[in-house]
């Protein structure tokens, strides 16, 4: 995890899928999650990211219980810090006030540690960023002060989908150790900047959203529907739909027959050098043993690397992208 030092599973835990709670996804199992996380220990995962706003504290809670049932296991915790305005990205007109003022970060903190069971955090997030705020004395003073006080080890920052650059100048600050980001083969751009400065400032990359939020497991079709209660039913509405099932089609006949495109997915994110870890959403025990099976150190054939670069889709951020 770059300059913080840590060894972690390269495939890590991403659980907004099984935290619950509105605006997120729809067919959570509290029971069954419990089984995915031991599971994903005993396959030798080692990194698991939450959030607050992931069932409101409840997928922080089932972290805490995890850490307590594997006592002997070092396994490194990452969480998020909401918007103060609950908004998912940041307007163009919202300022740090209406975002991250500092005693709505202790605040937050502060919850996420009793949610968690932990008198110290390994890697705290903000959940949104805008670079405009990245000058402002009040989120650096409040970062500085987590860490000087031994609350936190690392800070980070979650970028907006489709703007990986939109961290630049915060990570100028020299505050910033972890970045996380979407970086899949249709979401190539963080090539372009983003990966390349990390790489120079030993900045660690958590690339989340591997599989395009199930564009890229290729089980979607043109009838596919989704519960209006889950955000899913958003994100692919008429405008993505199609032209995903499309594109995740094409990506699909330039594998070989035994490479799967969930498989291909993650084998193209961690051939990047500056990726640290990625974290797909695991509510199933064949999900966990599926994904945790990819870390056996075998790169992709770099003929097939050069044939799934060639699938980059740019988007730009929309009303329903979020």
């Amino acid at each position: 995890m770059g300059r913080l030092g840590w060894q972690v599973s390269e495939i890590g835990y991403g659980m907004w899928g099984i935290g619950g709670g509105p605006g997120g996804f729809t067919g959570w199992d509290y029971g069954t999650a419990p089984e995915c996380l031991d599971l994903a220990v005993e396959e030798g995962c080692t990194f698991f990211d939450t959030a607050w706003v992931y069932g409101r504290g409840v997928s922080e809670r089932m972290l805490g219980d995890l850490l307590r049932r594997h006592p002997g296991k070092r396994l490194r915790v990452a969480t998020k810090v909401p918007p103060l305005n609950r908004e998912w990205p940041p307007g163009p007109n919202d300022t740090l006030d209406d975002v991250y003022p500092p005693g709505h970060i202790r605040e937050y903190v502060q919850r996420s540690l009793e949610n968690l069971g932990v008198e110290r955090m390994d890697l705290l997030q903000f959940h949104v960023w805008e670079d405009r705020w990245a000058d402002d004395p009040r989120w650096q003073r409040a970062v500085e002060d987590l860490k000087s006080d031994g609350i936190i080890d690392g800070f980070g920052i979650s970028v907006n989908r489709w703007e990986p650059a939109n961290c630049l100048r915060a990570l100028d600050t020299g505050l910033v150790d972890v970045v996380q980001v979407i970086y899949n083969i249709f979401d190539q751009a963080p090539e372009d900047e983003l990966f390349e400065r990390a790489r120079q400032d030993d900045i660690a990359i958590i690339a989340r959203v591997p599989f395009d939020e199930g564009g890229l497991t290729g089980k979607l079709t043109r009838d596919t529907v989704f519960p209006e209660d889950d955000w899913r039913a958003v994100y692919f509405g008429p405008e993505n739909l199609g032209p995903t099932v499309d594109r995740a089609e094409a990506l699909r006949k330039a594998l070989p027959e035994e490479l799967s495109l969930p498989e291909a997915s993650l084998r193209f994110i961690l051939h990047h050098p500056a990726v640290s870890t990625v974290i797909p959403g695991m509510r199933r025990p064949e999900h966990v043993r599926a994904n945790l099976a990819v870390s056996d150190g075998r790169p992709l054939d770099p003929d097939l690397l050069r044939e799934l670069r060639v699938h980059r889709w740019d988007r730009r951020p929309t009303a329903w992208s979020m």
